[in-house]
């Protein structure tokens, strides 16, 4: 049995009152729509999967392209029926269909897993039906359309009613549709045209699907999710945020329950994409974003970012840093109020330290750089040590030039050093000193001036400040 999958990506979102498309809204450090396909992915190939899309198409499209999927536009969004009549030409070779069986999925559900998706399908194929709904059963289901079972212990439908055409009887009712179907393509591409706008929006309604396939002696059915919160989408910025608090929240629930240590996980921002090993500590308000991964047995302190980072084990990365774009070997140890920037690549075992900067830096394994220094364009040795206050002066308003420091340099507080230059292995740079020429191995290097002491200067000129 060949399936397809679409996802229903065309609206706007009114709601949001956003100018930005609903489906590319972040929640978990994803688009809404990339979690839905990163779902969908695990049934069928990104072939398969055809994404309708029309608010904002290009955007849409663009965003989601590396994740190899089809597109159709749906020029004018008239109705998530209207959608699926815009896609079956797609699912077509001729009048044949190309596939057995279609999921329907919504763009704007993030929180549906993979599980549940199978689950659906199977039921679908076990019961051999036209159309199988997926439903969820909530405490209080007001604003929602109900599922109406042919009995009551039925998995047979009768229809799909909205919130407001549900009569006295109807609406106590508490299974509500999810907008997640199945359908068997034959029925469906048999009657889709027989949707009717006769609604207050005047759309077609894929709901209705339900009744007409009923009507023409076809089998619905329905199988409730497991957990209602997989099918909850978002209308508002505030629903939005409460899908993003409980994507994190189960992000966090399976990094604990493969063995890593998040001291108060309800404070930290972990994307859904991050990968942290056993016995990692991640403390309160932490945040790992993107691609970041963290190895086992590293301290994450609290305050600290980290996005797209790699870390190897056993690092500390103390509180308040910023990372980004970097990688940090097993070992090293960052921080406090530590920035490395993009292309920073620190060693196994190195140290940077408080309020130190990196940028496009490499440090080399056991190298240190402790207190208040700026490393940009630099590659530092192993078991060198950078000096408090040290400065690579590496642009020159035009163009970005290397600072290499080789093996066992020492380079001694407040010196800067203006690029392009070599320091050779075990050197020493005095400090204080502004060195602009190459250093060769094992050499002392003093770049000051000459101090000039003048004895009773400072209490001649207060005196005759008096007169």
């Amino acid at each position: 049995m060949t399936f397809a999958i679409a996802i229903l990506a065309a609206g706007k979102g009114t709601r949001l009152k956003s100018k930005h498309p609903k489906v590319l809204h972040t929640v978990g450090g994803k688009p809404l729509l990339e979690h839905v396909i990163a779902a969908a992915t695990r049934l069928v190939t990104p072939s398969d999967i055809y994404v309708i899309i029309g608010h904002e198409a290009d955007r849409v499209r663009d965003a989601v392209a590396h994740t190899g999927v089809q597109y159709v536009v749906q020029t004018e969004q008239r109705g998530t029926g209207h959608a699926i009549q815009q896609l079956l030409p797609a699912l077509l070779a001729g009048s044949t269909p190309r596939y057995d069986h279609l999921l329907v999925l919504s763009g704007d559900v993030p929180l549906i897993r993979p599980e549940t998706v199978i689950r659906l399908r199977d039921f679908h194929l076990a019961e051999r039906a036209a159309m199988t709904i997926l439903t969820a059963v909530l405490a209080d289901a007001t604003g929602y359309g109900r599922v109406v079972r042919q009995a009551k212990d039925s998995a047979e439908v009768a229809a799909i009613v909205e919130h407001k055409a549900l009569t006295p009887e109807q609406s106590s009712l508490n299974e509500i549709n999810s907008g997640i179907y199945a359908f068997s393509i034959a029925p469906l591409q048999s009657h889709i045209a027989e949707l009717k706008t006769a609604n207050v929006h005047a759309e077609y309604y894929l709901t209705d699907m339900a009744a007409l396939l009923v009507a023409a002696g076809e089998r619905v059915v329905a199988i409730p999710a497991e957990d209602a919160e997989e099918i909850l989408g978002a209308n508002t910025l505030r629903e939005m945020m409460l899908l993003d608090s409980a994507m994190r929240l189960r992000t966090a629930e399976k990094l604990m329950a493969n063995g890593v240590t998040i001291f108060r996980p309800d404070t930290t921002t972990i994307d859904a994409s991050v990968e942290v090993a056993a016995d990692a500590v991640i403390e309160p308000f932490v945040q790992l974003l993107g691609n970041t991964r963290v190895g086992a047995d590293t301290v994450i302190r609290s305050y600290s970012v980290l996005r797209n980072v790699v870390v190897g084990e056993g690092v500390l990365i103390r509180n308040s840093c910023v990372l980004e774009d970097a990688t940090v070997a097993s070992g090293a140890q960052i921080g406090p109020f530590a920035h490395l920037r993009p292309g920073s690549e620190i060693g196994e075992n190195a140290h940077v330290g408080n309020f130190v900067e990196t940028k496009k830096t490499r440090l080399g394994k056991g190298a240190k750089a402790n207190h208040l220094a700026y490393l940009g364009d630099a590659d530092v040795g192993e078991n060198s040590n950078v000096g408090a206050g040290v400065i690579t002066c590496n642009y020159d308003g035009v163009h970005k030039h290397p600072t290499t420091i080789g093996k066992s340099v020492f380079v001694g507080s407040d010196s800067t050093l203006v690029a392009p230059i070599t320091i050779g292995d075990g050197a020493y740079i005095a400090a204080g000193s502004s060195i602009t020429n190459d250093v060769p191995a094992d050499a002392l290097a003093v770049g000051r001036s000459r101090q000039i002491t003048k004895p009773d200067w400072a209490k001649k000129r207060r005196e005759a400040s008096k007169t």
